[in-house]
């Protein structure tokens, strides 16, 4: 559960807990419990439950008794009690909530072997465990290197360094039982340091991992999901999904949990489906169910040996030929059972003078540029002698035409009269 105000600036760092993209009441996490007691007040003569919750790197949290009585919050680092040394790890849970949180995971609140709290860690311990975290990388990549050249079947996913530096966890993951007692030498040898090796589930593996799913979101196992319940190809049937494990696969390799959410109002509105088995009989032959629509509560049936043919039914007239079989008056055809009604189109219209929705998808298309400028009267004078050389008699036809246009009619001759010829 983030923090109320927490959003983000124009550099991309969070501006609600001001911690330069780290919170620092450790609230952005996401196995982060909401303390909604901590303002309740206890009972007069009643003292705070001794127990704190702390996690560690990747989730882990564990449970830890407070016998020395320090005032811890949200957000303080501490040192606790290991075996050997110590660690260093963050209080996420402090109160009333704890002794509800140790239930909710089957633990006794009062039991007298719980670890306890050392100490506030001070900037010594701080020191240490942030120089041991900046190994983690480097050594884990030296861990498969060692695990590859041993020809084991594994792959180390993640390491986990103890606060105090003396102890690493190797979190690793097979299909078959390894045997690593000499890797576990190699390893002791390499980084001189105590060796714990940890199997995790594949499940697992992509939550520590992170990564970013099919839907392009984050996963759910590395962002919310902490419970990790089977997943089978039943799941995909009722949804009526292609079973193609490429598209059911999440980033772990197993089918996706995200197929359990919608599981539930499936089967909800498969109740009121016939079943896909059953074949309707007519007059006119046996009707074979070809596929559903679980939303329309529609059926697609085709008569035995015209596959090609689909009739579209609803459950209702599905639900009637069956009733009039077991009456025993077959009804005469699926055919007279066909809605005809026009279905009401859902689509985008202009029935408000708007914009089309697809306008900024087609390209425009640009003018083309004129070039305005002026040439010089040479090389027009040029042209036009250019443009005379090359067609003499275009020009010669211009200029009779023109003469033409101007010329001035002849005088016709009259007939001279007898005086004027003498």
């Amino acid at each position: 559960m983030g923090c109320s105000s927490c959003a983000s600036k124009s550099d991309g760092l969070p501006k609600g807990c001001k911690s330069n993209g780290n919170c620092g009441v450790d609230s952005c996490n996401k196995l982060t419990v909401f303390d909604w007691l901590s303002d309740v007040e206890l009972p007069a003569g009643s003292e705070p439950f001794d127990a704190v919750e702390v996690r560690f790197k990747n989730g882990r949290k564990e449970f830890f008794r407070n016998t020395d009585k320090l005032t811890l919050s949200i957000g303080d680092i501490v040192a606790t009690e290991t075996s050997p040394g110590h660690d260093i790890g963050i209080v996420t849970l402090t109160g009333e909530l704890v002794k509800v949180q140790m239930r909710k995971k089957k633990e006794d609140p009062y039991k007298p072997d719980l670890a306890k709290i050392y100490r506030k860690a001070n900037q010594k311990d701080i020191d240490i465990w942030q120089k041991a975290r900046e190994r983690e990388d480097a050594v884990k990549v030296r861990a498969r290197e060692i695990a590859i050249r041993l020809n084991l079947k594994m792959k180390i996913s993640d390491v986990e360094f103890q606060g105090d530096a003396s102890k690493a966890i190797f979190y690793y993951t097979a299909e078959d039982r390894v045997d690593f007692r000499q890797l576990i030498k190699e390893f002791a040898y390499e980084f001189k340091i105590r060796i714990e090796m940890k199997q995790i589930g594949f499940r697992q593996e992509a939550a520590r991992l992170g990564g970013i799913g099919s839907c392009g979101r984050e996963l759910c196992c590395s962002t919310w999901l902490t419970d990790f319940r089977t997943v089978k190809t039943a799941a995909a049937r009722y949804q009526q999904l292609s079973l193609n494990p490429l598209k059911l696969a999440g980033q772990c390799g197993k089918l996706k949990c995200c197929l359990n959410y919608e599981l539930d109002s499936y089967l909800d509105a498969l109740k009121d489906f016939p079943r896909q088995d059953k074949k309707l009989v007519t007059k006119k032959g046996e009707a074979v169910c070809q596929k559903i629509d679980i939303f329309r509560f529609k059926l697609w049936y085709t008569y035995e040996g015209e596959y090609n043919n689909w009739i579209e039914l609803d459950t209702k007239a599905v639900k009637e030929i069956i009733k009039a079989e077991k009456e025993g008056k077959p009804v005469a055809s699926l055919e007279e059972f066909v809605d005809d009604t026009p279905e009401i189109s859902t689509s985008f219209e202009n029935s408000v003078d708007q914009d089309s929705l697809t306008r900024f998808d087609k390209p425009k298309r640009r003018p083309k540029k004129r070039s305005n400028k002026k040439k010089p009267a040479s090389q027009k004078s040029r042209g036009h002698k250019n443009q005379k050389k090359s067609n003499p008699q275009k020009s010669n036809k211009d200029n009779k035409s023109q003469g033409s246009r101007h010329r001035k009619p002849k005088k016709q001759n009259k007939p001279k009269s007898n005086n004027e010829k003498q």
